[in-house]
């Protein structure tokens, strides 16, 4: 899918994600746990940058719903800047890695989003279908302490 596309489905992911949280889907023993936090929080970063105002003060995976929250209040100026981001070539940002491209951030933001929102659906029709959890630790189940 080209940038394009995951700019226009970029709200529509959001929303995805929001309902599977919504509805319990179970994401602690997933990377996603950790990386859907930090991703809201670049793409915060990446659209204050371009001239937006985000400040998350939740934890976790809270921070989508807030992020959301803020969006829509938002929408019609976030877009704007998305699409000022998107059309700039030579905007920079540092991070700890050092300088990148603020277009390329965005881009790489939209397509985890988008994988993200396609991703959590299959989980939700697995849980549907009542497939059982696909990973658990055995020790942490059943309380034992693990030997080092």
């Amino acid at each position: 899918m080209e940038v394009l596309g995951y700019y226009q489905q970029f709200e529509r992911n959001i929303d995805i994600i929001l309902a599977a949280l919504q509805a319990g889907l179970d994401l602690r023993t997933t990377p996603l746990e950790v990386s859907l936090p930090l991703e809201v929080y670049v793409l915060c970063e990446v659209l204050n940058q371009g001239g937006a105002s985000f400040r998350l003060t939740t934890e976790g995976l809270a921070r989508l719903a807030e992020f959301d929250e803020q969006y829509a209040q938002r929408k019609a100026e976030t877009e704007a800047v998305m699409q000022r981001i998107l059309a700039d070539k030579r905007s920079s940002m540092r991070t700890p890695e050092g300088r990148v491209l603020v277009k390329e951030m965005l881009i790489r933001r939209l397509e985890y989003f988008n994988e993200t929102a396609r991703l959590v659906n299959v989980m939700r029709i697995q849980q549907s279908l009542g497939s059982p959890v696909q990973y658990q630790h055995p020790h942490l189940s059943t309380g034992v302490a693990l030997k080092k």
